[in-house]
């Protein structure tokens, strides 16, 4: 068996040689554009991961700044401290010391409502009043009780009082 003489044929030899050379340029032009295609690509990757990691940072940082904010939260809705003030203790002409002794046994009293949350302290307002009503105080060889004139309650309990003889 023989290969046909088109060889000699300039028709077929240019059919042959516009094959080969279309098939190269075609390669060409197919590398380029999957070249090009894969640098967008790889252009958008580069931004999309970018973009995640700046994302996540963002996250992180609000997740920190709520659970912070949370924290706070959480601290303003209980009660932090008691203050206990009488008011009129000049009147009973009662030393500072014994007027402090005095405070000190009424928070102590109602010591019980630290680190508690507004609502429940309000709710127990009324035990509150009772509990520092109904304690007799005895200074001095005297006997007095105490009754409440104000009552705020808010993340600093201040109660104020006035001191009567019993």
């Amino acid at each position: 068996m023989r290969i046909p003489p088109l060889y000699r044929r300039p028709a077929w030899q240019r059919f042959f040689a516009g094959m080969a050379i279309g098939g190269a340029i075609s390669w060409c032009i197919f590398l380029y554009i999957y070249g090009v295609w894969q640098e967008e690509n790889t252009e958008l990757l580069r931004k999309q991961q970018q973009e995640i990691v700046d994302l996540n940072n963002e996250k992180k940082i609000w997740q920190e700044e709520y659970k912070e904010m949370n924290k706070r939260n959480i601290e303003q809705l209980t009660v932090q401290k008691i203050n206990i003030k009488i008011l009129n203790a000049e009147k009973y002409k009662l030393d500072s010391l014994s007027v402090l002794e005095t405070e000190d046994s009424v928070r102590d009293d109602i010591d019980m409502m630290l680190a508690k949350d507004l609502e429940t302290v309000y709710k127990s307002k009324d035990l509150l009043k009772k509990i520092i009503e109904n304690k007799p105080i005895k200074i001095n060889d005297k006997r007095y009780k105490l009754k409440v004139n104000e009552l705020v309650i808010f993340t600093n309990l201040t109660i104020q009082l006035e001191i009567q003889f019993e």
